[in-house]
């Protein structure tokens, strides 16, 4: 595909995911999890189901309803998320976006069906649902792609859709017994009620963090042809640890920061909540120094193909570097803000989200048009705004509980960086030795790049285990512990 085709599929997905992130995001984590663990833990199931099938059915309305005016007013709303697209790219956009809006209803009910799951403590299928969806879209592009163009990847986004909605529909009903009745609707019931009090303020929240996102690839739509699409991957590739790690431990641990909040158990939050934080800093600040040093070994194996060229590879590896800076702050968001959702506190939470979304923007103007950064000034806008949240949130969540553990947090921290770096100067002083050993085998073309990166991803890993084990870091044993804990 040519970057005019992949920069309008993306601008096309900012939709989606707004709706996405809004329902699953401020519905599941600040409202509906802490409620319905609840219910669970006072023994209550039978009214938690009333409650949620209370939820489930009035979101089943509203989802089917956006989703057809969606498709009806996708030519206005075109213009909201790329200004500055014109004649095919425009009309491209419209219909992609009409093509993909399908998939908000099949993905926001996929991620309620997850929380429902994660309220049992049952984390590996809501897990995998994410997977089953990107394989929906690798497929597409696969088998429709070279019949259909773009077109084709946007069925395989709707496909992963459906496929991720019947994963988690399928094993809901099998973990609860059909618990879920859809003729139950009743609107007065206290515990939806309190969905909707507390959910307002995180939809606030989470509109904020979107629309930054809106002006971001807004202002990409005006710079040189491909930024969209070099920001787009670049903050892919971040969000894999995010999502596969930060994500993962996120949602193991806010069931359990939600049942001791309910009985006040504070010393057992706290070190929980910072069990989650220190685990998640031991794997992104290695991931983010791995990202910076085999950055262009990672974007050629993953994306150079065909149409995506040498330059496409410089430009996604210039905004890959300037995220990388920022995700170990984003790894910790993936927590903090659940911690007051657990308190039943989703204003704080908003105000932080506020005031980040204006330093964002502010950052955007200042570094675009005072830096020569072009599309790194809005990759490293996004790292900043996520460190600056990240600062808000621990400072805000100390005064609440008392105690975030800090100096552990520090510790781990500092202890992450240092592995890390050493890590970062071993792989980076290799890189070129075993290059040329792969070479003198004459391995050659995919071969050559495969093996490069992934043997010094392997061996970077390998560093940053002795290394870490030298310094005494606990974390290996906890995120352990925490895989042990984890139920299909």
């Amino acid at each position: 595909f040519d970057r005019a085709e992949t920069d309008a599929f993306f601008a096309a997905f900012v939709i989606p995911d707004f709706m996405y992130y809004l329902l699953v995001g401020g519905a599941l984590s600040a409202a509906f999890i802490p409620l319905f663990s609840g219910y669970l833990a006072r023994g209550e199931e039978e009214e938690g189901w009333r409650m949620t099938s209370t939820f489930l059915n009035i979101t089943i309305v509203f989802l089917s309803a956006f989703t057809l005016l969606g498709m009806v007013f996708s030519r206005q709303l075109a213009p909201l998320v790329a200004y500055d697209f014109r004649d095919e790219q425009l009309k491209l956009l419209v219909q992609l976006i009409r093509m993909m809006f399908p998939a908000v209803f099949f993905t926001a009910l996929a991620g309620l069906m997850g929380g429902i799951l994660h309220s049992y403590r049952h984390f590996f299928i809501p897990a995998l649902g994410p997977v089953v969806y990107n394989i929906g879209i690798i497929l597409g592009a696969f088998f429709l792609g070279p019949r259909f163009g773009i077109k084709g990847m946007a069925v395989g986004v709707v496909a992963g859709a459906m496929a991720n909605f019947l994963t988690q529909a399928v094993y809901m009903v099998k973990i609860t017994g059909g618990s879920y009745n859809p003729s139950y609707l009743n609107i007065r019931h206290p515990g939806f009620r309190k969905i909707l009090v507390l959910m307002v303020p995180a939809l606030i929240g989470l509109s904020a963090t979107q629309l930054n996102n809106w002006v971001t690839t807004n202002m990409a739509s005006g710079l040189v042809e491909g930024s969209i699409t070099a920001l787009r991957f670049g903050q892919r590739l971040v969000l894999l640890p995010l999502g596969i790690f930060a994500m993962a431990i996120s949602t193991v641990y806010f069931p359990t920061l939600a049942r001791f909040a309910a009985r006040q158990r504070w010393k057992d939050f706290q070190e929980n909540l910072a069990l989650a934080v220190r685990a998640i800093f031991y794997i992104t600040v290695p991931a983010a120094i791995g990202f910076v040093v085999l950055r262009y070994n990672i974007i050629r194996l993953l994306f150079e193909y065909n149409k995506f060229t040498a330059r496409d590879t410089e430009m996604t590896a210039y905004a890959l570097l300037f995220y990388s800076i920022g995700l170990f702050a984003h790894g910790a968001i993936q927590i903090l803000p659940r911690g007051f959702y657990a308190l039943k506190d989703t204003v704080t939470p908003v105000k932080i989200t506020g005031g980040t979304m204006g330093l964002g923007i502010l950052l955007n103007f200042l570094l675009l048009k005072y830096t020569g950064l072009n599309h790194g000034g809005l990759a490293l806008s996004f790292s900043l705004v996520g460190i600056a949240n990240m600062t808000a949130s621990l400072v805000l969540l100390r005064r609440k509980i008392g105690s975030i553990r800090g100096r552990s947090l520090l510790r781990t921290l500092v202890f992450s960086l240092l592995a890390a770096a050493g890590m970062g100067i071993v792989i980076g002083f290799l890189q070129e030795p075993w290059g040329r050993l792969l070479a003198s085998f004459n391995i050659g073309g995919f071969g050559l790049i495969f093996l490069q990166t992934t043997g010094m991803i392997g061996a970077g890993i390998l560093v940053y285990l002795v290394l870490s084990k030298l310094l005494r870091m606990e974390e290996l044993e906890i995120l352990w512990q925490l895989v042990l804990r984890r139920k299909v």
